[in-house]
């Protein structure tokens, strides 16, 4: 009897690709429900927390720019490819097994490329997508275990026997769903910047004011009035330079900034997760992290932006001390991890997280986490969509203010 994983009746290995191809959809599934509820959250206080740590962080890998293509979530192309897993083994099919054996090889060299690009390029691994990664992998190695064909000899010839009309009809089904999510998607962003837009503006006027900190940071990343209370928006922002979301942060305000030129000031309030030098946190979450503050407040007030830009803009190489030491020389501070007088600075503004009632049960402090900002005295805890965080800042220009509500936002966008 020839070799077949599907045409030799319900065997171990059918049996095993039909779980696989379950677990690729339900990966899929997950990852594609995490996309909309990170990039399109309904309101400033419900979004997606997934942020186990700095590494392990879900909501970096949905706003990672391979998250989409054209607006199509990539989990969507995992759960059509999970689908014809699912398929395969329950309908037997030379076809079929000839086709999926080609496309779960194609779809594992295309996981291994994503894994590459989250782990040395993005620094970040979603649980989701690592789900699926692990599930593509185990799906081509059946395939190429015991799908039909294996007398043929050479690899390549072996792999490249797809069935046209399967191809085709997988093409255009493919193809029709990709449109149907791409309208989708344009549909989720039109409504962030109508409707959306107008709720996330109502929720923030009804926030209560918080206080701002006891000091300020003379370190501002955003400077448009000499004075921080002369500008129309007001920001302190709690940040840590080897966070992940605070670097979506940071992508955001540089945006931001060219918008509401001479309308922003920006106050970097240092808060690194690392508590080496941060007693308000308990864990060495970001190591180096201190050691970054560190160098770019030796640099000093006026020369703070362009290392505070340059930072965030090599963030994955900001994490490795041989950067940060060439970084402090290159600002003529190469002392600065030493200097007690700017760790003493620091450390007085990290304090200031102190100040806050506590927001969370894992905290007894309101501020916690990065980033954290304070806009205009209302408290915003992680981040924003762009469009969202773009509609605050237009009404703050714009429209008084509004009445006391809830004491804190909190959401996570990337």
């Amino acid at each position: 009897m020839a070799t077949s994983l599907t045409l030799n009746g319900w065997k171990g290995p059918r049996v095993a690709s039909l779980v696989i191809g379950l677990g690729m959809v339900g990966a899929s599934l997950l990852t594609i429900h995490h996309f909309f509820a990170a990039n399109f959250p309904a309101s400033i206080y419900a979004g997606s927390v997934c942020d186990l740590s700095a590494f392990v962080n879900c909501d970096a890998s949905a706003f990672a720019p391979l998250a989409q293509l054209g607006g199509v979530p990539l989990g969507y192309f995992g759960l059509m490819t999970g689908g014809l897993v699912v398929l395969g083994a329950l309908f037997a099919s030379e076809a079929l097994e000839r086709t999926n054996l080609f496309l779960a090889t194609v779809n594992a060299l295309a996981v291994v490329g994503l894994a590459g690009d989250a782990v040395f390029v993005e620094s970040s691994l979603c649980l989701y997508c690592g789900g699926y990664w692990l599930c593509s992998l185990a799906s081509a190695g059946v395939y190429w275990r015991w799908a039909e064909g294996r007398e043929v000899p050479g690899g390549v010839a072996r792999l490249l026997r797809p069935s046209p009309l399967v191809l085709a009809v997988v093409a255009l089904v493919v193809g029709a769903g990709a449109f149907g999510y791409a309208r989708f998607t344009d549909a989720k962003r039109q409504a962030q910047t109508g409707g959306e837009a107008a709720r996330v503006v109502r929720e923030f006027f009804a926030l209560p004011h918080v206080a701002w900190p006891s000091t300020i940071s003379p370190f501002w990343s955003v400077r448009s009035a000499p004075r921080f209370e002369d500008a129309p928006i007001q920001v302190v922002e709690y940040a840590d330079f080897l966070c992940s979301d605070c670097l979506l942060a940071y992508r955001q305000l540089r945006v931001l900034k060219r918008e509401f030129a001479g309308k922003l000031n920006v106050a970097f309030q240092p808060f690194p997760l690392e508590a080496r030098c941060n007693a308000v946190v308990e864990k060495n979450k970001h190591p180096g992290a201190c050691d970054a503050i560190a160098i770019a407040f030796a640099a000093g007030p006026e020369r703070f932006p362009a290392i505070h830009d340059e930072i965030f803009a090599h963030f994955r190489l900001a994490k490795t001390p041989a950067w940060r030491a060439a970084l402090a020389r290159r600002y003529g501070v190469p002392g600065a991890t030493a200097d007690t007088a700017v760790l003493g600075q620091a450390r007085r503004l990290m304090e200031t997280g102190r100040e806050y009632g506590r927001t969370s049960d894992r905290s007894p402090y309101g501020i916690r986490s990065t980033p954290t900002m304070i806009v205009n005295n209302r408290l915003i805890i992680g981040t924003l969509p762009t469009a969202q965080l773009r509609a605050i800042f237009q009404a703050l220009v714009e429209q008084p203010e509004g009445r006391a509500g809830r004491g804190f936002i909190e959401n996570w966008v990337q």
